[in-house]
Formats: C-alpha cells, structure tokens, sequence
C-alpha cells in the first residue's frame, strides 16, 4: 500500500510518500513544496496542486492522509491555509487516492501511542518507524511522514493487524 501523508499550508505543504508492506514503513519520497512569499496567491495554490497532481500521479497512492484543519490565533493565515488545503483535497480527489483526515492528538496516538506527546518525540518514533537515519527538514516534511505513518497505524487494515502482531510476538504475548 503507497500512502501519501500531507501537512497543509500555502508556504510550505510537507509531504512523505511511504509505502507500507508487511507491517514495516518504506519511505519513498520526501520533501516540502515552497511558494514564494509575495507571490500571487493564486500562483500559489496553481504550484501546489501542480506539484501534488504531479507526486500522485509518480506514485500512485492509495491513501492520501492530511492534516485536519484547525484555529489557532491567526485567522488570516488560517483561511490561506484552508484554501490550499482546498486544492490538496482536489488534487488527491482526482488522482482517485482515498482521503483520510486526522487531527494532531490522532497523529500522536498513533505514531507514539500517547495522545500528550510532544513534537520531538512523534518525530524520532517516526524516524525510527521509517528507519531513517536523520528526520528530513524542515519540520513540515518530518510532520507529513507522521501523518502517513499515522494513517498505516491508525488504519482496521491488514498492515494495521500486522504491525500488531509483530509487536505483541517482539513483546513476548504472540506465542500459545
């Protein structure tokens, strides 16, 4: 299963393309697309969608698993934000990849298994799941391998009841 994990913005959308087999995480492909500051906004939007359309249609994902949108202070920038998560949706839409949303407490569940932990340790459990020997910068592309990661974990499929499996028989529990 290829899945893609986006972090949403208008200045940079992180993304991670992971491909999850066997119960083990294989990252494919990632980075960040950056607009430039300034730039006509709706220049913008055209080179992430364009960007994005281009990755899916390179690998073809399954699942697309993106950031839900949330409020914090700034609500301009909030709104810029939602516009361009907009043409992420479209892009994964017709690329015909399945669309999955969580919000940061879900990533952390179920990248770290505990719902307060902080950035710095979603993001080594995420390098230690992808078996990556740093986490890729800037933050915005460590944070998409999170939500692909998320979705693998998160996710009532096989590779969900393998990964499991492989952990309860690591642990000691699999054996009868």
């Amino acid at each position: 299963m290829i899945i893609l994990g986006i972090d949403p913005g208008y200045a940079i959308v992180g993304y991670g393309v992971v491909k999850a087999e066997n119960g083990r995480f294989h990252p494919l492909e990632y980075g960040a697309i950056v607009t430039q500051a300034g730039a006509d906004f709706n220049r913008r939007l055209e080179k992430i969608y364009d960007s994005l359309a281009s990755l899916m249609e390179h690998h073809k994902p399954d699942a697309v698993s993106i950031e839900k949108l949330y409020f914090q202070n700034n609500q301009k920038t909030a709104i810029g934000v939602a516009e361009a998560r907009g043409v992420i949706l479209l892009a994964a839409q017709k690329a015909g990849a399945q669309i999955y949303e969580y919000t940061p407490l879900q990533v952390k569940m179920a990248v770290t298994g505990y719902g307060q932990a902080k950035k710095p340790q979603v993001m080594e459990m995420t390098r230690r799941l992808l078996g990556l020997k740093n986490m890729p910068k800037p933050d915005d592309t460590a944070d998409a391998l999170a939500m692909a990661v998320c979705y693998g974990q998160a996710s009532g499929s096989e590779l969900r009841r393998a990964m499991l499996a492989r952990r309860m028989r690591a642990a000691g529990g699999g054996r009868s």
